[in-house]
């Protein structure tokens, strides 16, 4: 957000809207004045991001490119403050709602439309962190209740209310997202409340329903009490409540500086924020504020009274820090008392979650499997990859130290036969389908994931158990986990639809034969393929003129060792009647198949790290399946290239084994001398091809 486009409240507002969102500001009666409308008087030639329109739709054919860039990291918490005092000043109108011009027009086609309804401050630019990022893949509005407005709860739920209302009826097949921040998340459930019938998808922030168990209730009454002249330290006191000043200051402070650096980053950026805390009192004026705590205390108690008629989707995010509410006991409690409700917790972070560091909604959204264009998610046409700032924050800080710990080597066969290093011999256009050994855990994927997106900037989507895309064992303390970076770096559930759309789309899949019987092998199976006799995925390959590269992987018995298989949890008690409950009633994906391949039972396998070796890829020599036609209607045709698939998956797994004892810098030990005198950052060599 820049400082200019916020000195005026027009300039805020200073986007077109279409002329249907003309009538419809209209019709709530809050609508955008004509001066908050123009932009030097051509702006309805073009859209909100200054392209146009034909420009905008080639953009859209096209989608949204893997690391793309979103902008997320590039606005603090201080550009908040800035485009907060510019909208308190009150202008004399009602509450209204504004798309933020940053947020551009989405970069897909049919966007949902996500409507922010914000905290106790109601000036609406509580996501200014991630407007850039949400207005790729959202049509964002957000409502801005003035500084001076006196609406009752009941008033603004019927704002709410109409819009959603009104956009319904525009479009019924398209989903609503509410974000609810605090006071505005009693607004979500409302709203929800009150119109079962439309789809709503709830974005819930430290919501206020628990408003009533606030630690600050004693001294509420203090506040009514206190001259004016002393009010001007409550807001400034209050944010220390409501904040993290520390998750504020490293907002957009880069993770790749030394310790020192990050230290001066810190203390300059703290320094510059901490006056500016003080501001709220302007934000926040006695009255107002007075006001907005009857505001809390009158939509908490509607909101609580009809959760049992909310029929939306919920995603609730609660910190563990949060000194205003008590919201990871609100978390446990709307776990139990909504009919579909999910969590995200961030133990770390504090009430004003969407203004800390570390939180990039949209990644939250895409983690949890909850973007979606229609009535029900679909993981192909629904899917959106990964952002440069996901990419960074995943692999160049989550994943780093594992990464370098382990200096995966990736190779790949050309045409000719020859290995090289890299992926010089994977096709750079597909369709291609990758089908290899699934290691213990599938601990192999995320190294996987990385190379191809720094060397092909492509997206590998992976085909994997349904489970693992299900909300069933989630709990009221669910943090990010793994599986949602599954989801978030191209991950889907193993269908025939599935696969037979991603390759109707030239993508790149991975497809593990294995399943989950590999994955989860017992001792002394590593390396061991679990493969079907029936071929599940040459005909349908062959039918696209798929080009089918066979991987081999190894390096898992250089990094863990399993203590408790499955057999052995089959025989502890406590664990045979957990492995039962969670496969009851569990998606079976190989029911017609018999013996070992079939069973699927999921679990959790006891294993214990060792020191790092290190892992090996070799992805085969390419096998065209363009103009086989025979394995189309010859069932011993196609099983024939099915065991010729399997064998090279074998072979290159044979040659790793082999190969890696010539290899120098297997060894963590050898490899931590090299990068020490040569560079972190430089490619460890290894064994000859």
């Amino acid at each position: 957000m820049s400082i200019p486009a916020l000195r005026s409240f027009p300039a805020v507002y200073g986007v077109k809207p279409t002329a249907r969102l003309v009538r419809h500001h209209s019709r709530l009666g809050g609508g955008l004045r004509a001066s908050s409308v123009a932009v030097n008087g051509e702006v309805g030639l073009r859209n909100r991001s200054g392209k146009k329109e034909d420009a905008v739709k080639e953009e859209k054919d096209r989608g949204l490119e893997p690391l793309y860039d979103d902008g997320f990291g590039g606005v603090t918490v201080k550009d908040y403050f800035a485009a907060a005092r510019a909208l308190c000043k009150d202008d004399g109108g009602p509450p209204r709602w504004f798309s933020p011009v940053e947020c551009g027009q989405p970069a897909v086609e049919d966007a949902p439309l996500l409507l922010f309804l914000p905290g106790t401050d109601g000036v609406g630019m509580g996501l200014i962190l991630h407007h850039k990022s949400l207005g790729k893949a959202f049509e964002v509005r957000c409502l801005h209740i003035p500084v001076n407005d006196r609406t009752p709860f009941e008033g603004l739920l019927q704002i709410v209310e109409k819009s959603i209302q009104y956009e319904h009826d525009l479009s019924p097949n398209r989903p609503i997202y509410l974000v609810g921040d605090s006071f505005g998340g009693c607004l979500a459930l409302a709203a929800a409340a009150r119109n079962p019938h439309i789809d709503l998808v709830l974005l819930l922030v430290n919501p206020a329903t628990s408003f009533a168990k606030t630690p600050l209730q004693p001294i509420l009454p203090l506040l009514e009490a206190m001259p004016s002249d002393l009010h001007v330290t409550v807001p400034y006191l209050l944010s220390f409540v409501m904040a993290d000043p520390l998750k504020m200051a490293m907002v957009s402070i880069e993770n790749n500086l030394s310790p020192p650096e990050t230290l001066q980053k810190l203390s300059e950026s703290l320094t510059s924020l901490l006056p500016l805390l003080s501001q709220l009192a302007d934000i926040i004026p006695r009255d107002a504020l007075l006001w907005k705590l009857k505001l809390l205390k009158s939509g908490a108690a509607y909101a609580n009274s009809r959760l049992h008629a909310v029929q939306a989707e919920v995603l609730f995010l609660a910190s563990g820090k949060d000194n205003l509410l008590p919201s990871g006991e609100e978390a446990d409690r709307l776990f139990k008392a909504l009919k579909n409700c999910r969590v995200r917790y961030f133990k770390e972070n504090g009430h004003t979650l969407l203004l800390e560091d570390g939180v990039n909604l949209l990644s939250v959204i895409k983690g949890a499997n909850m973007y979606r264009r229609g009535r029900q998610r679909d993981f192909v046409t629904d899917y959106l990859p990964p952002t440069l700032s996901e990419f960074k924050k995943t692999f160049d800080e989550d994943h780093k130290l594992f990464h370098l710990a382990l200096s995966p080597v990736m190779m790949s066969t050309l045409t000719n036969g020859k290995i090289v290093r890299g992926l010089a011999g994977v096709p750079d256009q597909g369709p291609v389908l990758f089908v290899g050994y699934h290691a213990l855990m599938g601990i192999e994927l995320s190294p996987l994931y990385e190379e191809f997106l720094r060397e092909k900037n492509t997206i590998v989507r992976g085909m994997a158990h349904p489970m693992l895309f299900g909300s069933k064992y989630e709990t009221s303390r669910q943090e990010s986990s793994r599986l949602d970076i599954v989801s978030m770096y191209g991950g889907l559930p193993v269908t025939p639809i599935n696969m037979y759309r991603l390759f109707e789309r030239n993508q790149y899949v991975l497809l593990y034969p294995g399943g989950a019987r590999e994955a989860l092998h017992r001792k002394g199976e590593e390396y061991k393929l679990f493969w079907p006799d029936q071929p599940e995925f040459v005909r349908m390959a062959a039918r696209f003129g798929v080009t089918v590269i066979p991987f081999g992987f190894v390096g898992e018995d250089d990094i863990l060792e399993l203590v408790l298989d499955y057999n052995d949890q089959k025989n502890i008690p406590y664990l045979r009647e957990w492995i039962e409950s969670i496969n009851k009633d569990g998606q079976r994906v190989r029911d017609s198949v018999k013996g070992e391949e079939g069973n699927q039972d999921m679990h959790i396998p006891a294993i214990v790290p060792k020191v790092p070796g290190r892992f090996y890829y070799l992805f085969g020599k390419p096998i065209k399946m363009e103009g086989m036609n025979n394995v189309l209607t010859d069932r011993e045709s196609a099983n024939e290239v099915y065991l010729h698939i399997k064998s090279e998956v074998e072979n290159a797994m044979a040659y790793l084994k082999r190969k890696r004892e010539e290899d120098p810098y297997r060894s963590i030990a050898q490899r931590a001398v090299y990068q020490a005198t040569q560079g972190v950052s430089a490619q460890v060599p290894t064994f000859e091809p």
